[in-house]
């Protein structure tokens, strides 16, 4: 389909969904209503830059008419504008196809945020901990409510573990690329030789699925409580608050000990299964694509090295996308933008290259 066909029908679309907005039905359904909204806005968006787009064709058009005056000083003068039109209408089709990409249909879901100390002793306690700050202070740059789950503390500051909910728009779709092991280079305040130590710790994102979204079915489903073992963070369980997941026909596990209450445990524990149950199947569809594009979107997987902070250099590596910035400072102050940025137009080509695979 051409970008103008496309037009037409976003167009009849826009005009339906403007019409829903204004159906009572729709009205009272405040769920509803906001999606609809939402929908109704992104579309506006992008039949502002079409409407951009069809009018520079139209004076491309114009232009080469021109061209065929008898006036040379009318034909060099349009010679120049057809130049840029012509650039402006390739920037503008890059910008549609962009645009046009579908939208991953979890990046308005509030997530489950997890930060664990990994290599490094005392050290990647405290980097967890650094790395908790950064992302606090991102999360109040984007207006979002972050509520604490479970803390356990590290000896010497910082955390060993540390689970966060947080809720705001488009949360999962800008933190989802944040999932995987993150690594930092420094002299630790504990090295009295002022070496240079490399420690690490994990970030895991997962989105936080409403109870209708979850389509497993109950037979399907074995669940055991249990008693949290160990110091459990900061108070020790007496009663069985742990809750442990089992999907029977995929032998999927999951469980949280999160929290002390059992029901918020129990939501935890669904999420993390729901999300390992939609991995696996991902990954299968992967597998069966003969080519199968490396998504940025990690899985999780503690073992994906995704970031590096170096101190010493002030220097930040994002080892997906070969992409250094010397602003470590800042970035530790939450100023993400720049990286999140690039991580989602990285993973954006991907996607527009196998659309366009497709297409051919």
């Amino acid at each position: 389909m051409s970008l103008i066909n496309k037009y037409d029908s976003l167009k009849e679309k826009y005009h339906y969904l403007e019409d829903q907005l204004f159906n009572p039905e729709i009205a009272s359904d405040i769920e509803k209503f906001k999606k609809i909204n939402k929908e109704y806005k992104d579309l506006k968006e992008i039949l502002i830059v079409f409407d951009d787009y069809k009018n520079t064709l139209e004076n491309i058009e114009s232009s080469k008419l021109m061209l065929k005056d008898e006036d040379e000083d009318m034909r060099e003068m349009a010679k120049m504008e057809l130049e840029e039109l012509q650039k402006k209408e390739k920037d503008l089709e890059n910008k549609l196809k962009f645009m046009l990409i579908p939208a991953d249909p979890d990046d308005d879901k509030n997530v489950i945020f997890e930060i664990r100390a990994g290599t490094g002793g005392d050290e990647a306690s405290i980097f967890a901990g650094d790395l908790y700050r950064m992302y606090t202070k991102y999360f109040e740059l984007q207006g979002w409510k972050v509520e604490t789950l479970y803390v356990n503390e590290g000896s010497v500051g910082g955390f060993n573990k540390l689970v966060l909910e947080v809720v705001g728009e488009n949360v999962y779709g800008k933190l989802k690329y944040e999932s995987g092991a993150h690594r930092v280079q420094r002299v630790p305040k504990t090295e009295s030789q002022g070496r240079v130590h490399t420690s690490a710790a994990t970030v895991a994102v997962i989105p936080k699925y409403e109870e209708k979204d979850i389509k497993i079915k109950k037979e399907d489903l074995r669940t055991d409580t249990f008693r949290a073992s160990g110091a459990g963070g900061q108070h020790v369980n007496k009663t069985e608050s742990g809750v442990r997941f089992t999907h029977i026909p995929t032998g999927i596990v999951s469980e949280s000990t999160d929290s002390r209450s059992q029901l918020k445990n129990r939501e935890i524990a669904l999420q993390r299964l729901y999300l390992k149950i939609k991995e696996a199947q991902r990954e299968k569809e992967q597998r069966e694509r003969t080519e199968q594009r490396k998504s940025l979107v990690g899985s999780g997987d503690r073992s994906d090295k995704i970031r590096t902070y170096n101190y010493p250099q002030n220097r930040v590596t994002d080892h997906r996308i070969g992409l250094t910035l010397y602003s470590l400072n800042k970035i530790v102050d939450g100023d993400l933008d720049e990286i999140i940025e690039s991580l989602r137009m990285a993973d954006n080509m991907e996607k527009l290259k196998e659309i366009d695979e497709i297409g051919r």
